[in-house]
């Protein structure tokens, strides 16, 4: 499993957790402020350009979302 499939994995996880909550827009700040708050700002800096350069079908719906939406909170 490479670096990239390692961060897809646990985002995917990270959503999964989320995806639960009734308020939508709670679960995709929720989303980011973990990636910012648990993330290391090397593997937020490798999965956002992940995100860019394939938007990768392997991410769920709502990591792409989170990550469309509040961008600049996960930065």
């Amino acid at each position: 499993m490479t670096y990239d499939d390692n961060l897809i994995r646990m985002a995917n996880q990270i959503g999964t957790f989320f995806e639960s909550m009734p308020d939508r827009q709670e679960a995709l700040e929720g989303i980011a402020s973990h990636l910012k708050k648990f993330w290391d700002p090397r593997m937020r800096h490798a999965f956002l350009a992940l995100m860019d350069e394939k938007s990768d079908q392997a991410v769920s719906e709502i990591v792409r979302t989170a990550v469309r939406t509040h961008r600049d909170l996960i930065q």
